[in-house]
């Protein structure tokens, strides 16, 4: 019976009307921004990327309780790196063939803005707590923007499960799953895993960023390196992939069996499960930088689901397609289909080298993630509580390592799903606010009143939610 309850449920928020919400969404509030993600993007790769070369002083402030704004960029990119940008792409085409990817990039795009709103909004709302570090994110501009502080511990409530569950493990059984690819025992792969992440999420923000600073960078140049130099063994079959890619993102039934359909409602929930943007998650982070302007802190998002979606999502996905591996009827999918494809221009390495990707993409998840469930404990439970949350953190990672998921995963991606309702309501509501903030970032100022924006704020939200 619980299980029945649970896949109604996910079916809902993983269905076409919720998929047809983070898609409102996301267009709604490009529309009150003027697409700043696609017109501003000069603007807002100066903001980020150029600032960050620009600048070495782009480090932790241990003094004010912040991290860098790369440091930040680098452990959200940690939390939704990994599974979803290799094995979710090839679990889309499969599902919703080759149109698919082109509706994950539209639910990217549209989402780069809904994330921009997310940061600003986790900038704005932060406070600091007793220990004197930032705390942010959906819980604190729910309660703060709204003054619905019971709405706001519901969030915390599903950000806690879903951290333990999907953000932990779940990756923890990939981690333990790729090493045993190299031959070590499940126990051993599971202390291992319980060490490690002990280690590293005792030392807080400013450790987990440290590591993805350095981890995050490489681990994806070193994975999107192998990707192209499939791309470029396969050339002669790229102009075809890409016509495939366009022509079934509109054809209502493709010879291969998918089209439209298909196409836009994998894309679609693949892009969300990949980048979170809707969810709220990555604001949590974004909320402990170092930043004195909140618009332009919303410009990394922007460059977050970028890269996530945009960039990483796509180059995987012509990987795939051009590799020949892949074809509307193959009997393999998920890490099988990857495997083969990596295999097919490196051989056997090329399987080694996916499956150490994998590890160390769902390791980088896991610890990732650990700041999002220990900052929903302590909205909860207060302060004190981190310490606690962190061993029983380990605990289910452990645990993870060792176990079976079907049910795990079920359960935990629901709870992740559910994020997304009291994130996007309060997001729709507070969209005038962000789009101010923004503004002024961008040296465009709105030009109509914080009155009016509530209104079109309503208006828009209950379009969407129509």
């Amino acid at each position: 019976m619980f299980y029945e309850i649970n896949s109604a449920i996910s079916s809902f928020v993983w269905g076409i009307p919720m998929l047809a919400v983070f898609l409102g969404t996301g267009f709604f509030l490009s529309a009150r921004n003027g697409f700043f993600q696609i017109f501003g993007v000069g603007k807002w790769i100066n903001k980020t990327v150029i600032a960050a070369f620009k600048s070495r002083k782009d480090k932790s402030n241990p003094s004010d309780g912040s991290v860098s704004q790369l440091g930040a960029l680098t452990s959200a990119l940690a939390a939704c790196l990994g599974t979803g940008n290799i094995v979710g792409v090839a679990t889309a085409l499969c599902s919703g063939g080759p149109g698919a990817v082109f509706w994950m990039c539209v639910s990217a795009i549209l989402g780069m803005m809904t994330c921009c709103c997310e940061n600003i909004l986790g900038i704005k709302y932060r406070v600091k707590n007793r220990l004197g570090m930032w705390s942010g994110g959906p819980m604190l501009y729910i309660e703060r923007g709204l003054g619905m502080k019971g709405l706001a511990g519901v969030y915390a409530v599903l950000l806690t499960g879903a951290s333990l569950g999907m953000g932990n493990m779940t990756q923890a059984n990939s981690v333990a799953g790729g090493l045993a690819g190299f031959g070590v025992p499940p126990l051993a792969g599971a202390a291992v895993i319980a060490v490690l992440a002990a280690v590293s999420i005792s030392g807080g923000l400013k450790r987990i960023t440290a590591i993805s600073e350095k981890l995050i960078p490489i681990l994806s140049a070193v994975f999107i390196t192998g990707c192209f130099i499939i791309i470029g063994v396969n050339a002669k079959n790229l102009p075809s992939c890409l016509s495939a890619i366009f022509r079934e993102a509109f054809t209502l039934k493709a010879a291969s069996g998918f089209g439209l359909a298909k196409a836009a409602r994998y894309g679609v929930s693949r892009g969300v499960f990949s980048n979170e943007a809707g969810l709220g998650s990555s604001a949590i982070i974004h909320a402990a930088a170092d930043c004195k302007n909140a618009g332009e802190q919303g410009m990394w998002g922007i460059l977050e689901v970028f890269i996530d979606t945009v960039f990483m999502c796509t180059v995987t996905a012509a990987a795939i397609m051009t590799s020949g591996v892949w074809t509307a009827d193959t009997p393999l999918n998920g890490v099988e289909l990857c495997s083969a494809v990596f295999e097919s221009v490196f051989g056997k390495a090329g399987g080694y080298f996916l499956n150490a990707c994998i590890c160390l993409f769902a390791f980088a998840t896991l610890i990732a993630w650990s700041y999002y469930g220990k900052s929903g404990a302590e909205y909860l439970f207060g302060t004190g509580s981190g310490k606690i949350y962190n061993i029983l953190y380990i605990a289910f990672a452990f645990a993870g390592a060792l176990t079976k998921l079907e049910s795990v995963w079920s359960i935990s991606d629901t709870l992740n799903g559910l994020m997304a309702i009291p994130n996007i309501f309060a997001l729709l509501l507070l969209s005038g606010e962000a789009s101010e903030l923004l503004g002024e970032a961008r040296g465009k100022p709105p030009k109509i009143g914080r009155k009016k924006h509530a209104f079109f704020s309503c208006i828009g939200g209950g379009m969407v939610l129509y």
